[in-house]
């Protein structure tokens, strides 16, 4: 099975990013064979959409599921449309996260996790919503 897992750098042992749409890379895992193809996020700069662009570059990728620390609601119901599961509050390097979910301990998303906004909110006055 492929999975889409957000991150901080482009293999295993980087770090799961807590946002979708801006994440640094998505990281397309074979759960079998480990094997990963990282993409480099054009979306991380971008203005709006980059939630839902993300959603459709993990569709055309042929991903089952999302792994991340949060989705907001249009990648959601992009994600949704096609079937894709989206495992949020996910935590920690993208290896272990990948054996977390072949280990069946996440549970799939029945809504988003995240307000439409949370990837490009600055984190300030103690706010710890996200960072662009």
């Amino acid at each position: 099975m492929k999975v889409a897992v957000t991150s901080s750098g482009p293999t295993l042992d980087s770090e799961v990013d807590p946002r979708f749409g801006r994440a640094q890379y998505l990281l397309i895992v074979n759960t079998e064979t480990l094997d990963v193809e990282p993409v480099q996020n054009p979306n991380v700069a971008a203005g709006g959409g980059a939630g839902v662009q993300a959603a459709q570059m993990v569709v055309s990728k042929g991903a089952e599921a999302v792994l991340t620390g949060g989705c907001g609601p249009n990648a959601y119901r992009t994600l949704h449309a096609a079937n894709v599961k989206v495992y949020a509050g996910v935590t920690g390097s993208v290896s272990d996260a990948v054996e977390a979910f072949k280990r069946g301990q996440f549970s799939p998303l029945s809504n988003p996790s995240v307000p439409g906004d949370f990837g490009t909110r600055q984190a300030s006055d103690g706010d710890a919503d996200g960072a662009a």
